[in-house]
């Protein structure tokens, strides 16, 4: 054999090759074969019975919440994402309707095909630099008129007499404030509070750095120190859908409006507000969470250069490519009320329609199962549509009765993933619910939650 080998060594060399080919794609082949038919819902099955498992060991921190709560996802994507009515009202898969993902919005935005597309080139969007003489040098002119427009048209917001700062969303511009109101002096940092229930981010985001100029003060309705702080006041307040004014009321307190929901597919614009910093987000207005896309409406001309210094530092401005596509859908949004056809839906319109079908979808899957509450609200006027309608939050805040106390682990006990009150700050009974996801799942999930009985 190895008088063979040596007179014939090339044709050894291929024989072995062959061999390898041959042994690699038969492994490969039993290997897809194993994962295809074995199943990856049965290894979802127990990991999601390994977690409730480690779940009744005693509560775990937020990031090991969502880590958690990540890799389980990660096995289930299937059950979660797919547009088949038969796969989304499987009684074994899971419902995720934690995070405010608007992807109720993908068909009014399919509906216009190609009114929001755009073209880059590739020379387009190569400097740092939008406008050298702008307070905020990287915020596009494009962008900023077509937000200057769009609340004109609604109503919803005095923009004169207000500089607009562009950020990657309002996180970013949520950073970038309290950097820019914080004092540069101070001996300790600022305190950083808001009334709950709260937006479950804001301590994380608060702490997150550890930073010295300012800390999370927990609930406005219990800050008591006389001295200087900064209160959030969001209205439509995330999580429970309700309008805010501000708690605290003291001299030495700063006021930031967390606006991002007063639009009116999500409650009546009774008012044009006109705070000193007004914070929104292209994600809640037009369901466009991915661009990234946030803008803060400020009057202090020292604070909108302190926080435009603080976006510098952060990421060196903000995405271009991202500003024109948001102008681009602002200004379809836009288009939709000023050249509106007759007869034809506007944007907002849709969203109005399709939320109140949801709320009252919800609000007859409680009454059927008995087992929960919602909140009530009053109605009100709307000077931007000329009706009359209760608010409709883009989160329901649920209450889980009948003695319920964790009503976060009671609906993960029906495979419905939600967010406990514990993370705004209140009591465990309650849990906040998304009401954005796409029709299959609210669907599924308002089925599910009507056969709940014990």
């Amino acid at each position: 054999m190895l008088k063979k080998m040596k007179e014939h060594p090339q044709k050894m060399k291929v024989v072995s090759l062959r061999h390898l080919l041959v042994i690699s794609l038969a492994l490969n082949f039993g290997l897809i074969s194993k994962v295809l038919f074995d199943g990856g819902d049965k290894r979802a099955h127990e990991f999601y019975c390994v977690t409730e498992k480690h779940d009744a060991e005693g509560p775990k921190s937020d990031d090991s919440r969502v880590e958690k709560k990540n890799k389980y996802l990660d096995t289930t994507t299937s059950s979660l994402s797919s547009h088949s009515t038969a796969a989304n009202h499987d009684s074994s898969a899971v419902i995720d309707l934690d995070h405010g993902d608007p992807t109720m919005y993908e068909r009014y935005w399919q509906q216009m095909g190609d009114k929001t597309s755009i073209v880059i080139s590739g020379w387009q969007s190569i400097s740092y630099f939008s406008d050298v003489k702008n307070l905020c040098w990287f915020l596009e002119s494009e962008f900023a008129t077509a937000v200057v427009r769009l609340h004109k048209l609604v109503g919803n917001v005095v923009t004169e007499g207000h500089h607009i700062v562009v950020g990657t969303g309002s996180t970013q511009l949520f950073q970038a404030v309290l950097y820019a109101l914080c004092p540069t002096n101070a001996t300790e940092p600022i305190s950083v509070v808001s009334a709950a229930p709260f937006y479950s981010s804001y301590p994380l985001m608060t702490d997150f750095l550890k930073s010295g100029l300012f800390k999370w003060g927990g609930d406005a309705h219990k800050f008591s120190k006389e001295k200087p702080y900064i209160e959030l006041v969001t209205s439509p307040n995330n999580p429970d859908g309700s309008s805010r004014q501000p708690v605290v009321n003291r001299n030495e307190g700063i006021l930031v409006h967390d606006l991002a929901y007063y639009w009116p597919q999500y409650t009546p614009i009774s008012f044009a507000a006109n705070h000193d910093i007004m914070l929104f987000t292209v994600s809640k207005s037009t369901g466009h969470a991915g661009i990234r896309i946030g803008w803060a409406l400020v009057k202090d001309q020292d604070v909108a250069k302190r926080m435009t210094e603080f976006i510098v530092l952060n990421t060196i401005g903000v995405s271009k490519d991202s500003q024109l596509r948001a102008a681009k859908i602002l200004n379809a949004v836009a288009d939709s009320i000023d050249d509106n056809p007759k007869g034809t839906e506007t944007f907002f319109q849709y969203g109005y329609n399709l939320m109140e079908m949801r709320w009252n979808q919800l609000r007859a899957a409680v009454n059927k199962s008995r087992l929960f509450s919602l909140p009530n609200f009053s109605s009100g006027t709307c000077t931007f549509t000329s009706r009359s309608f209760e608010p409709l939050p883009a989160f329901a805040w649920l209450k889980c009765e009948a003695g319920i106390e964790d009503c976060e682990s009671f609906l993960r006990e029906h495979k419905i993933l939600t967010r406990g009150g514990k993370h705004f700050g209140v009591s465990s009974e309650y849990v906040r619910i998304s009401m954005l996801d796409r029709d299959e799942k609210f669907d599924h999930f308002t089925q599910r939650l009507s056969k709940i009985n014990s």
